[in-house]
């Protein structure tokens, strides 16, 4: 192989997992450094920029990051970095003035969101310092989207909302509230350089199952259910209610029905416990509320007499492979299974709905009836309409929005300057010895043994009463400064130098993880498999170094290193350092780097 190199930006990037699978790419290991110096403001600001909505986020990101954690490689359970956001909102105090002041002088450009959620919100945060005069269209009263209108009050508080969409608002921008959009055609016709589509999937996906109109007025589409929960529409729903899907909003459905007088609340699934869509502890947040769990049913048919419903009839399904080893859910034969009920909650999938733009614009859509766009740059097919979140590729998360809402802004801001929109600016890296003497660093490289920390929980029979009391109590200082002892500081870097190594292996003898390897040199299939330990993960890289005085060359497998350092303070000659590798993504504005 030939020697790895750890200048290209990507590299050591990607071995610092938990950033490389967080879609914003925050630093995640910098900001829990912080966070453990007691430093929240600065963990704060860290998050920010990356994120935008540290404190929404801490809350109810689908965390990406945790399942790639290193710590995964020596327990069973990852750092709680999406926790540890959200000790970084609740204690870091104000932070006003540390936020960026509004632009002294606009730019002459002007650009629409359509749709005040979390993509809009980020283009307008990304590109309203630079100078644009960004207007954000929003239908809903209040600015904010589905982390306003989907996300039950008792999961995250509308003063975190308030907080966070406030920071973007003072920056200038001007959102036109309650004014939907009805025509792309007629707001291309306005003085805008750029339109951003942000308007998310509003659209519940219907059953249709006989029934289903004779019992409507009992029959609830998920999304819009919680929506009018949000904004205080409903208030009650009846004793015995049955909530279709297996994803996030059901589990936000049946929760909040339990809040709601709901005393027998079921939660059916067509698919397994383990094929559930819903995050695990989504699902584990449902069970210790007393809400079970009901896999493989279909429903069939909703009964109802004179259209007052009183139940569904299930169909019993198992999974079985077809010839093509694709996997089907058939009926295995058992008798139906009718369960009775007051109220339903369809939640069962959301689709997008376009029925504004027309289709003489330029603007093309594919099979699905989605838009064609762009994955790199947001773009559509019409040059001055970008789109991001929910609304360009179906439903995600707010943290894919967020990144949408980066790209798109960069992209806007290429468009609004005469620059090509496939020429991305490079992120911005600083990479820094550790080194505070012969063998002792800057950073604590004895990462604590504890298990994970549990986030305290309000008291179920107190949080059942209050449709808005939040649930989740949070890390106090103490458990979070614990818990961030867990992590392995895995952007704090092995590199070493060929020209000071001696040979000694004394780096082999000291690593608890036998990832260091000194061995002559074959194309990389071959050297995987002759290393100390086989490098059998081949998504991981392998840091290979040139040539030593023997002919042989270092190889390290970056899966399984811990970053522990021990290498490093074991090296008589210094072979071995650690550096920081500090990863920032540009955003609007930055010039390209070459």
């Amino acid at each position: 192989m030939d020697p790895t190199d750890i200048a290209n930006p990507d590299y050591f990037h990607r071995v610092v997992d938990c950033q490389w699978a967080c879609p914003a790419h925050t630093p995640v290991p910098e900001y829990i450094r912080l966070i453990s110096a007691g430093r929240y403001a600065d963990a704060y600001m860290v998050n920010w920029k990356s994120n935008v909505f540290p404190g929404i986020l801490g809350r109810t990101c689908d965390r990406p990051c945790e399942p790639a954690c290193r710590r995964v490689r020596v327990e069973k359970e990852p750092v709680a970095i999406c926790r540890l956001k959200r000790v970084a909102a609740d204690y870091k105090g104000d932070v006003s003035d540390r936020m960026p002041p509004r632009a002294a002088k606009k730019n002459g450009k002007r650009v629409a969101c359509i749709g005040a959620g979390p993509a809009s919100l980020t283009v307008a945060r990304d590109l309203a310092p630079l100078g644009y005069e960004v207007v954000i269209y929003e239908a809903d009263p209040f600015a904010g989207g589905m982390m306003r209108t989907q996300i039950p009050k008792f999961r995250l508080p509308e003063t975190v909302i308030d907080e966070e969409v406030g920071y973007v608002l003072d920056l200038g921008v001007e959102l036109r509230a309650g004014q939907k959009i009805a025509s792309l055609k007629q707001l291309l016709a306005e003085p805008y350089d750029a339109i951003f589509v942000g308007c998310g999937a509003p659209r519940g996906r219907e059953i249709d199952v006989p029934g289903r109109k004779e019992a409507a007025a009992n029959i609830h589409i998920g999304i819009d259910w919680l929506s009018s929960v949000s904004f205080g529409h409903t208030t009650k729903i009846g004793k015995r209610v049955i909530v279709l899907g297996g994803g996030n909003t059901a589990m936000d459905c049946c929760r909040s029905s339990r809040r709601l007088g709901g005393e027998q609340v079921t939660v059916v699934v067509r698919s397994g416990f383990e094929e559930m869509k819903a995050s695990p502890w989504e699902k584990e947040d449902a069970m210790h509320e007393g809400i079970p769990i009901l896999n493989f049913l279909v429903p069939v048919e909703f009964l109802h007499d004179g259209g007052k419903l009183r139940g569904v009839v299930f169909q019993k399904v198992h999974a079985v492979k077809d010839a093509k080893g694709r996997r089907q859910l058939v009926p295995n034969g058992e008798p139906d299974v009718t369960l009775e009920c007051d109220d339903v909650l369809v939640a069962i999938g959301q689709e997008n709905a376009f029925p504004w733009i027309e289709r003489d614009i330029g603007l093309e859509f594919d099979t699905w009836d989605m838009p064609k766009v762009d994955p790199k740059t947001m773009r559509s097919t019409h040059p001055r309409v970008f789109f991001g979140g929910d609304a360009a590729f179906g439903p995600k998360n707010i943290i894919w929005a967020v990144a949408h809402g980066h790209e798109a802004a960069v992209s806007i801001d290429k468009l609004c300057n005469g620059e090509d929109l496939s020429l991305r600016p490079q992120p911005a890296v600083e990479v820094v010895s550790q080194k505070m003497g012969i063998h002792e660093w800057s950073y604590d490289n004895a990462p604590s043994n504890d298990a994970r920390k549990k986030v305290p929980l309000r008291d179920k029979e107190v949080a059942l009463k209050d449709i808005r009391m939040e649930v989740e109590l949070g890390f106090d200082e103490k458990l979070a400064y614990a818990e961030a002892q867990r992590c392995l500081n895995c952007d704090v870097q092995t590199v070493f130098s060929d020209k000071l190594c001696i040979e000694c292996d004394a780096c082999v003898d000291i690593c608890p993880m036998d990832c260091i390897t000194f061995t002559g040199n074959d194309p990389e299939p071959a050297l995987r498999k002759h290393l100390r330990a086989p490098a059998l993960e081949l998504t991981q890289a392998l840091y290979v170094s040139g040539p030593l005085k023997t002919e042989r060359v270092m190889v390290k497998d970056e899966d399984v290193c811990l970053h522990c350092g021990l290498c490093a303070e074991r090296c008589p000659t210094g072979a071995w350092d650690m550096q920081k590798y500090l990863l920032e993504m540009t955003h609007a504005g930055a010039a390209c780097r070459s």
